[in-house]
């Protein structure tokens, strides 16, 4: 890290690609070079390669070095992940004329796995996903990661109604005799809690339940909470540049017009599987007042909110990992155990 960040002068993105980028590549060829002979060092180094990569084109690939990163990443994980045990599964199903690409992984044995849809974000794709979901495998659960419309290789941009893409997703997990679609779980993720939700309402009554985590509701689309939010402390650098990729707009103000559409306030009193809505008192990316709209709405909930917790529901003693150890993993094995 100090390494790449004593390359970086200026906010430039193909600097700031271009210095992970140097070190991604020398993993990159080092997992080469150990291959044939030690395939346990080459598939560690893939990994390491593949995190620098990320960086590289984090958040958005929106230069030409940021579009090499990311390429070089998705490579280098897909190389990683055919040295795990159990690999990892591509699957590519048409949808539209174009395809859904998603990572699946499964528990190496006993009886079908039940399935966590996993759904990226803004700036973690399905590879992060893919590379947070094996920790469901221990559980005798499967795992399908998948990134959010806008990034990643989705078929589709950011728009209501684009939910239908994961819809046709379950349509194939359904036929899959080696997975039991009968138990599934959508979990997303800040921008990706915003689909599982609306994956939620899509599929009430194909899913055991669906975790919702710092996403967006209604007043997030809002121009007064915009103009606070595109100028929060909690992200490093180009926020905005990030939102106008995702949702394909040519300008902020474009932008500010077109995020109303998003709300999902005429969906809230419709029927979801059960919910756990996780969230932080003081994010500064989604109103926490979202987050109760979405509680007193529709069908019951669980929840899981930090008083002192900013986006994702984090703070100093409650870090990402603990919130998924401690509450987000448990709940999904209850949900998908039928308890």
């Amino acid at each position: 890290m100090r390494e790449a960040l004593s390359h970086i002068g200026s906010l430039d993105r193909d600097q700031w690609a271009a210095a992970w980028m140097a070190i991604g590549d020398r993993y990159q060829a080092r997992a080469e070079s150990e291959l044939a002979t030690n395939p346990a060092a080459a598939r560690d180094d893939y990994h390491s390669a593949w995190s620098y990569y990320a960086f590289g084109r984090w958040p958005s690939p929106n230069s030409p070095g940021k579009k090499r990163s990311a390429a070089k990443a998705q490579a280098a994980f897909l190389a990683y992940g055919q040295l795990l045990e159990p690999k990892i599964e591509v699957l590519r199903i048409p949808f539209e004329g174009k395809e859904i690409v998603a990572y699946l992984q499964k528990p190496a044995s006993g009886p079908k796995p039940p399935i966590v849809l996993d759904i990226g974000g803004v700036d973690e794709w399905k590879d992060a996903g893919a590379d947070d979901g094996r920790a469901f495998l221990k559980e005798g659960i499967a795992d399908v990661a998948v990134d959010m419309p806008g990034t990643g290789e989705a078929p589709l941009q950011g728009r209501p109604g684009t939910e239908r893409m994961y819809s046709r997703l379950i349509d194939y997990l359904l036929t899959r005799s080696d997975l039991d679609g009968s138990r599934i779980v959508v979990r997303g993720v800040s921008w990706g809690s915003y689909w599982s939700a609306r994956v939620a309402y899509a599929n009430a009554g194909r899913l055991k339940g669906a975790v919702f985590q710092s996403g967006a509701v209604d007043a997030y689309f809002s121009r007064g909470w915009q103009d606070k939010a595109l100028h929060t402390k909690e992200y490093l650098l180009d926020f905005v540049p990030s939102r106008l990729y995702i949702l394909d707009q040519p300008s902020v103000e474009a932008m500010l017009d077109f995020m109303p559409t998003m709300s999902l306030k005429p969906l809230l009193d419709k029927p979801t599987p059960p919910m756990l809505v996780i969230g932080g008192v003081h994010d500064s990316q989604n109103p926490f007042s979202d987050l109760l709209l979405l509680l007193q709405s529709g069908s019951p909930k669980y929840a899981w909110l930090n008083p002192e917790g900013g986006h994702m529901g984090r703070s100093k003693t409650m870090d990402d990992g603990k919130i998924f150890d401690q509450v987000t993993l448990p709940w999904i094995v209850d949900r998908l155990n039928g308890r």
